[in-house]
């Protein structure tokens, strides 16, 4: 398994408007979505803080959150990107797996990639994103760019939510049907 260093609190900042943004749709009885804890062994414990300093994964983690949506699972995995390029090295082949085993049983996978450097979030559902892995594996591109993503999964704001994106999850279930 992987360490955890200083990197594991990369995308702390997109994770924590999504934290605030599940809380209130949980207030409003909207959703129910948890963050799932990846289990870690801690290597070094910084003394005085009692901080974790280097640690190890335990298992591979799936996504970062899961639960429901008015009686709909779902799952989705929150990534940022400081530059136009996402490289696709940032998602695992077990996490693949995993969203298209949740598809396959009924639920929504997706997830919401925060372009840092545009201030912009989307949803990327989950059969775009198996497209680019899928041409990644047939030898082409490793990543996708910002053009490549369909604009019209813009994320945005609405009052206490930062990051609305049941809106998005409605858009994605109107075109399944």
């Amino acid at each position: 398994m992987g360490t955890w260093n200083t990197r594991g609190l990369r995308g702390s900042t997109l994770e924590d408007i999504i934290n605030r943004s599940n809380d209130s749709y949980r207030e409003k009885k909207l959703a129910l979505i948890q963050k799932v804890p990846t289990p870690i062994t801690p290597i070094s414990i910084d003394k005085e803080s009692r901080h974790i300093t280097l640690a190890y994964f335990d298992q591979k983690s799936t996504v970062d959150y899961i639960g429901a949506v008015q009686g709909i699972p779902v799952c989705f995995d929150a990534k940022e990107c400081a530059v136009e390029t996402f490289p696709l090295h940032n998602i695992h082949p077990h996490q693949i797996a995993f969203m298209q085993e949740f598809e396959e049983q009924g639920g929504i996978s997706f997830i919401i990639l925060s372009y840092t450097v545009k201030n912009e979030i989307y949803y990327l559902p989950f059969d775009e994103i198996l497209r680019f892995w899928t041409r990644m594996e047939e030898g082409g591109r490793k990543s996708f760019t910002y053009e490549e993503v369909d604009k019209s999964w813009q994320i945005h704001s609405c009052r206490d939510i930062f990051v609305h994106y049941l809106e998005m999850i409605q858009k994605d279930l109107d075109r399944r049907d």
